[in-house]
């Protein structure tokens, strides 16, 4: 199945890498620019591949994680539309750090690292743009390990619950009402943790009160109380 033509200068405009460059200058970048086509859990590179290239996702969502030597996933950032991936090895020539993989079929936009290299230094305010989204990226991976090193499992589903009822939460007579955006297993890579400690907290919390839980459905009964329980001690 082939994919709809897109305008490549107008999908790497919308990026922030690539904002507020001129109609040209995003021509001449969309020259050397390739298209890839990455199937739902397809891997767009792995950890410790060497890097090739910079890539934008154009549509569809990337995974960054890590892997341990047990199979154990840690899920550093989802990446979205119009945002790129693992930029800093475009610059340091190691390799990548983490692996990268499609969430559903997603579209990439891939400039080789020898082109986005030209270009920048033809273009240094682009180089100072990838600084500010390095940086970015670095500020929410310490704040990653700060959650893994001095909260609980306990205290970071709360967290990520509480985050999910104020932006995806609709409210009802029951509570406010939201449906998990991935597995248990899922969220459970993303918390630092496995499945099994995920589901015992969910009914823990729903034998006190604050949930109802129905697989991936979920109703929060109090907010103000949730909130409350980071604080305590597990």
């Amino acid at each position: 199945m082939t994919s709809p033509r897109i305008d490549l200068a107008s999908v790497l405009g919308k990026t922030a890498l690539l904002a507020g460059l001129s109609p040209d200058q995003l021509k001449l970048l969309a020259a050397r620019t390739q298209r890839r086509i990455l199937g739902e859990n397809e891997l767009l590179f792995d950890e410790g591949e060497p890097c090739n290239g910079l890539n934008i996702i154009v549509r569809g969502k990337v995974r960054i994680f890590k892997s341990s030597v047990n199979g154990r996933e840690q899920v550093l950032a989802v990446n979205m539309p119009g945002e790129s991936v693992a930029e800093l090895p475009v610059f340091d020539g190691g390799p990548y750090p983490a692996s990268a993989k499609a969430i559903g079929e997603t579209e990439i936009a891939f400039i080789s690292r020898r082109d986005f290299q030209a270009f920048c230094m033809e273009n240094p305010e682009v180089a100072l743009k990838v600084l500010s989204v390095v940086g970015g990226r670095l500020r929410r991976l310490v704040g990653i390990i700060e959650e893994l090193s001095f909260t609980t499992v306990r205290q970071r589903l709360i967290a990520a619950l509480i985050k999910l009822a104020e932006s995806m939460g609709t409210k009802t007579a029951r509570g406010i009402e939201f449906q998990l955006p991935g597995s248990h297993q899922e969220l459970a890579n993303q918390l630092g943790t496995v499945r099994e400690l995920i589901s015992r907290n969910l009914m823990r919390l729903q034998a006190e009160g604050m949930l109802e839980v129905d697989a991936r459905q979920i109703v929060v009964k109090d907010l103000n109380a949730l909130t409350m329980l980071i604080e305590a001690v597990s």
